[in-house]
């Protein structure tokens, strides 16, 4: 991207290329301000490419009885179906039913939640589904019944790149491989240094206000970020793809009393080809299996 010039004179500048400082970026770019952000790596090269690849309200939360947090992303998956169509795609989950985890009431009552607290009007509503039909393929026939619900998936790394790029077109400056050294308090302002990883040259900021991201995962010591183009980007096309079908599904285990994976379930049939991985639906941390089946946009 464009260099700085020494000193530059910024209302806010931005430290970190991930999905928050990128669309902190669109955002303040969009409405006049002029915007800075530097990435030492690539964009969305930590946590933003690691995500669950996941647009949803977290349902989960309304057990928790977060309904202004579901709400708010809810709505904010409504835009996402709105302004990046090529990019969130909806997907139908089905969650079989266990009786030992929850009553059927309380999953209908959070799914009738659900559909109506973010004002849902692309994605069909929730629905009772039988299992024996082609809803239920690759799960043992214990299971005869489950729901079914709405939500999205999202190619994150192109996300990221396409809020950078929108904020780019409205006169941010996005500098990749560029690091922040020093920010410090001079006055009313933040006087700031970035340094160019690739040629080693520093320029000063000075910024009305910044806004910046806990460092949480950095590149292993020694290793050169600036060997490929677009790291973000190569990753992105090594990605496994979501399968066509699958289910939420959570178990517990009776040693350690927390989830495992689906290798170790009686959930799925030996027939059932599940490969949990730490992209498409299913969160890095292991805690559920899901997998989704493409539905059409009303």
């Amino acid at each position: 991207m464009a260099e700085q010039s020494q000193g530059d004179e910024v209302d806010l500048f931005i430290i970190g290329g991930g999905i928050n400082g990128a669309g902190i970026a669109r955002d303040a770019a969009g409405r006049g301000l002029t915007v800075a952000l530097a990435e030492r790596d690539d964009l969305a090269g930590g946590t933003s490419w690691a995500s669950s690849k996941l647009v949803h309200g977290g349902l989960r939360y309304l057990e928790h009885y977060k309904f202004r947090l579901v709400r708010e992303a809810l709505a904010e998956r409504e835009v996402l179906l709105r302004i990046a169509p090529h990019l969130v795609r909806p997907l139908r989950f089905v969650m079989p039913y266990q009786p030992a985890l929850r009553p059927a009431w309380m999953i209908r009552l959070g799914l009738f939640l659900y559909d109506r607290l973010g004002g849902r009007s692309s994605l069909p509503g929730s629905e009772g589904v039988d299992l024996a039909s082609q809803w239920g393929a690759g799960l043992k026939s214990i299971f005869r019944r489950g729901f079914a619900y709405s939500d999205c998936r999202v190619d994150d790394s192109r996300l990221v790149i396409l809020n950078a790029r929108d904020a780019a077109r409205n006169g941010a400056r996005i500098m990749t491989r560029t690091a922040c050294v020093a920010a410090r308090r001079d006055g009313t302002r933040w006087q700031i240094t970035t340094e160019d990883r690739r040629s080693g040259a520093r320029h000063d900021f000075r910024a009305r206000a910044r806004a910046s991201k806990p460092i949480c995962c950095r590149a292993p010591m020694g290793a050169s970020s600036s060997s490929s183009p677009s790291r973000s980007a190569s990753r992105s096309s090594a990605r496994p793809r979501l399968p066509s079908t699958a289910y939420p599904a959570r178990w517990t285990s009776r040693r350690r009393r927390r989830s495992i994976c689906a290798a170790s379930s009686p959930v799925f049939s030996s027939a059932a080809s599940m490969t949990p991985t730490s992209c498409g639906a299913m969160p890095a941390c292991g805690r559920s299996i899901t997998t989704a089946r493409r539905i059409p946009r009303r």
